[in-house]
């Protein structure tokens, strides 16, 4: 008896958790988890499949992966065996550049979804601005208007201005969202204002800084400060302002201690004063740095295998 009352309490945190998630209207009308687990560097097999396992029973219900990644098939594996209703799941994934262009993005899609295991897929990117982005762009509209994908968007497009607008130019859709890089040091206001005109949510990677950031970011003293007045971490202000900043966030880790911390974010709030506090840290310094023309190189020299 005592057993089934500790399980059922920890049902309901878990149920009452879930249901405090929140959520962001795109502009194509569907919602998305605003929190998510990144899976960038996690690897194929346990590595993978054991952090969604966690993260789905810690509460996370949005997972962004890539083809690049090789980890999707990992991903569905998991979302599998949990049982948890596919219609509470939020599953991201991206394409690379050698799956762009006309009679090449379809085809992509529907290995992502055999990768995966799924019947549709939540939100499709293209991961890099390089390739046949501008004729691919109209599969990923036809893929979005069959059903297979419920929503589309770009990573990394923010190279520069011509290359987004580029794909603007020739989109009959717009693109639901942009994923770039984005945190407290980098907080990309050219690209807020860019998106806000037309209708497009950012997503944030590195959020934390990522790893050649050496956790900078965490050592911050305003932040610091911050976390110690809420009795959080840093990592969990730093993940805080970005959701009250309007961003999806998605932090990537394998720890399961710091999978249960990073959505440990939702029992508090920064005041207006210290959302101000952080946004003055902002100094444009972002730890991606390699030139276009070497992303262009490298990029279109190696591809995923299925």
């Amino acid at each position: 008896m005592k057993r089934t009352l500790i399980a059922l309490i920890a049902l309901t945190a878990h149920i009452n958790m879930n249901a405090q998630q929140p959520h962001l209207t795109l502009n194509n009308g569907v919602q998305m988890p605003q929190l998510g687990l990144g899976l960038y560097m996690l690897a194929e097999g346990d590595e993978t499949y054991n952090s969604v396992r966690t993260a789905l029973e810690a509460g996370y219900r949005h997972f962004d992966c890539a083809h690049a990644y090789r980890n999707e098939r990992s991903l569905g594996r998991a979302l599998k065996d949990s049982g948890t209703p596919r219609d509470s799941i939020w599953v991201t994934s991206k394409l690379w550049p050698n799956e762009y262009g006309v009679g090449k993005t379809l085809k992509a899609i529907d290995r992502m979804l055999g990768r995966l295991g799924l019947e549709y897929i939540d939100l499709v990117y293209f991961h890099q601005p390089v390739g046949d982005y501008a004729d691919g762009w109209q599969e990923m509209e036809q893929a979005l208007a069959s059903g297979k994908v419920r929503a589309i968007g770009i990573s990394n497009f923010d190279a520069s201005d011509s290359i987004f607008n580029s794909l603007i130019a020739a989109a009959k859709i717009k693109p639901q969202i942009m994923q770039i890089e984005c945190h407290p040091y980098a907080q990309r206001k050219h690209w807020q204002a860019r998106c806000a005109v037309e209708g497009i949510q950012i997503e944030c990677w590195f959020p934390l800084g990522g790893r050649d950031s050496k956790g900078e970011i965490l050592r911050d003293p305003t932040i610091l400060r911050i976390a110690k007045a809420h009795g959080k971490s840093a990592a969990q202000i730093i993940i805080r302002w970005h959701l009250q900043e309007g961003f999806s966030v998605i932090p990537g880790t394998s720890n399961p201690s710091y999978i249960r911390e990073n959505i440990n974010v939702l029992d508090f709030a920064l005041s207006n004063v210290e959302m101000a506090q952080i946004r003055a840290l902002d100094k444009e310094q972002r730890y991606f740095t390699m030139p276009y023309k070497e992303q262009v190189k490298w990029f279109s020299q190696w591809n995923p295998t299925d």
